[in-house]
């Protein structure tokens, strides 16, 4: 029925039987899928929130802040992860989700990504390598033999598709950093472009501009005034 309008599923005479048994907690709220992967029944608002609150946390438990924090990623935490998931979606869905339901499939690791963008960014672990200061981490070497042996030392590996090369190079600055930077040199254009339209002279007569005050000075006439009788 994927791909199919409702016209030609009402011709076919197709019926959804995983769709009238997979029916979410509390009823269903029917909300058409533009994708058309899902018959477009959606779970109540309580039971949205209940998904929407453990995807948060399960992208706390592996988001790149934990670098930050000093905690490091393990597999153990990802699955730990997953087992979240998986159970939030037993609350909602007791009967479980349809065969064919995505996030089913990639419970069990059936998922197939030919074909789509996400496929992309899948690398099977034989055609995988590691790059990092644009050297390959060879699998045949310790990482000791590239950093040394100083356990303090932070590195930043990619990974890349063999046969791609090395991959492009960080920025030497942040978005962000560059963004202030830009930012005064802006600011500092501006305050140029205003000296630059500034052609006031007044100044001139200020005591500070007389190139002749230091040898009045020296002669004695200093603040002399000129009166008539």
């Amino acid at each position: 029925m994927q791909g199919l309008t409702d016209e030609q599923i009402e011709e076919l005479k197709l019926r959804d039987e995983w769709g009238e048994r997979c029916v979410p907690s509390g009823g269903a709220v029917f909300k058409k899928d533009d994708v058309g992967r899902r018959n477009g029944h959606a779970p109540n608002e309580k039971m949205k929130a209940v998904l929407k609150k453990t995807i948060e946390e399960a992208k706390a438990m592996i988001s790149k802040k934990q670098v930050e924090a000093g905690v490091c990623v393990t597999m153990e935490m990802v699955q730990d992860a997953l087992d979240q998931l998986r159970g939030a979606v037993m609350i909602v869905y007791p009967m479980g989700l349809p065969p064919y339901d995505p996030i089913r499939m990639e419970f069990e690791n059936k998922e197939d990504l030919s074909g789509t963008q996400a496929a992309l960014s899948v690398i099977a672990e034989p055609d995988a390598q590691l790059w990092w200061a644009a050297k390959e981490l060879r699998r045949t070497k310790t990482l000791s033999d590239y950093v040394g042996r100083n356990e303090k030392t932070k590195i930043i590996v990619k990974i890349q598709q063999r046969g791609q090369g090395a991959p492009a190079r960080e920025p030497v600055i942040s978005s962000e950093e560059q963004k202030q930077l830009m930012l005064f040199y802006h600011r500092r254009q501006e305050e140029l472009k205003k000296l630059e339209e500034n052609d006031d002279d007044s100044c001139l007569n200020s005591p500070w501009a007389d190139n002749t005050a230091l040898k009045r000075h020296f002669q004695g006439v200093k603040d002399i005034r000129w009166r008539p009788r």
